[in-house]
């Protein structure tokens, strides 16, 4: 190990923050009012919507605009002839696509687990599309039936993607955010993989209305770009994003980054966990938190020399704090997780 892993890292925020990924989307389909109880209910801090917009310009929560995964839209024939192929961010995906259906048309799907060979179908067709307002609604309820304050970090998809359709989701979110008395005072962490949306929101946010709200840079692989920046053609990427440099530039617009763990850690030989980059240590620097994703409970997921048994799909709470306890010594401020509870004791038990 390095010098600087013999030295953990001081996160720089208050606390580090549990963020239930999608939920808890170890133990319920993910984005499911369901899935967001379970967290709320296991300790997470913050819960985590994925937006997408539907034809009408209504906000919902899913991982993608692509339905299929994630719904029974498939079983439905009378919109069998919506499958179509469509390019995403300069990627060919092919299914069936929330602009192309209203809000009443989702209503009638359900979800579905979208890692049904690893979580199982236990809970398949029991659950509706929710929509952001009723998100927020049901955190507001949540939240005064715990006691305790519980934040959103709502992560606007694909927002150059949507934007070119005539559906731009900043405004609307604001306009959301507002609206609602809980979510125009509790924590709230407006996040994009997208560079020119969050400096768009920045300008928005500038005049001090809003200020419960923080802006969280996703960062995707080191080969890959930020969507806006491939609609403009621009030579931006995520490797250069994650210099020294680039996080400066990031600081600017933005109050956290929210970096894959593989870049804080990555895997050495044997698919054990090496030495941590400089990257925790660099954003601290530019005076930015680390907010990392994504630990899951299964085998598959983490690093091998933690594996119990041979099984990819063995669920692994053990694995998990570990590999979680390493990434808090390397200093993040905060952590997505598929599981809210191992979260949540990985931080009580150091």
């Amino acid at each position: 190990m390095s010098a600087a892993a013999d030295t953990p890292e001081k996160p720089i925020a208050a606390k580090v923050l549990v963020i239930g990924h999608r939920g808890a989307c170890a133990l319920l389909p993910e984005h499911t009012l369901a899935s967001y109880a379970r967290a709320i209910a296991d300790g997470a801090d913050f819960i985590e919507p994925d937006l997408v917009m539907t034809k009408d310009g209504v906000m919902v929560a899913r991982h993608e605009n692509e339905i299929g995964s994630t719904t029974d839209v498939a079983a439905h024939p009378e919109f069998s002839a919506r499958k179509t192929s469509k390019n995403i961010d300069g990627h060919g995906v092919s299914g069936w696509f929330s602009e192309d259906f209203t809000l009443a048309e989702l209503k009638t799907l359900r979800a579905r687990e979208r890692l049904s060979q690893l979580r199982g179908t236990l809970y398949d067709g029991r659950f509706q599309v929710a929509t952001l307002d009723e998100i927020i609604d049901f955190v507001a309820l949540e939240s005064t039936a715990c006691g305790r304050v519980i934040g959103i970090i709502p992560e606007i998809k694909h927002g150059t993607y949507f934007r070119a359709l005539g559906l731009p989701m900043e405004d609307a979110l604001l306009a959301t955010l507002t609206a609602h008395s809980y979510t125009s005072a509790a924590p709230v962490e407006i996040q994009s993989f997208e560079v020119g949306s969050l400096k768009y929101l920045r300008s928005k946010l500038a005049g001090g209305r809003h200020g419960n709200i923080r802006l969280l840079q996703l960062l995707g692989d080191a080969d890959q770009q930020p969507g806006d920046v491939i609609a403009a053609g621009g030579g931006l990427g995520y490797a250069q994003m994650m210099t020294s440099v680039g996080l400066r530039d990031i600081a600017a617009y933005a109050d956290a980054i929210g970096p894959n763990i593989r870049t804080i850690i990555p895997l050495g030989p044997g698919g054990a966990l090496a030495a941590p980059t400089p990257l925790v240590h660099d954003a601290h620097a530019a005076g930015l938190e680390v907010h990392a994703y994504t630990f899951r409970p299964e085998n598959c997921f983490q690093p091998e020399n933690l594996w119990l048994g041979d099984d990819p799909c063995t669920f692994n709470e053990a694995g998990s704090m570990v590999e979680i306890r390493a990434y808090l010594d390397a200093g993040i401020d905060a952590f997505f997780t598929d599981h809210p509870a191992i979260g949540r004791k990985a931080l009580c038990r150091r």
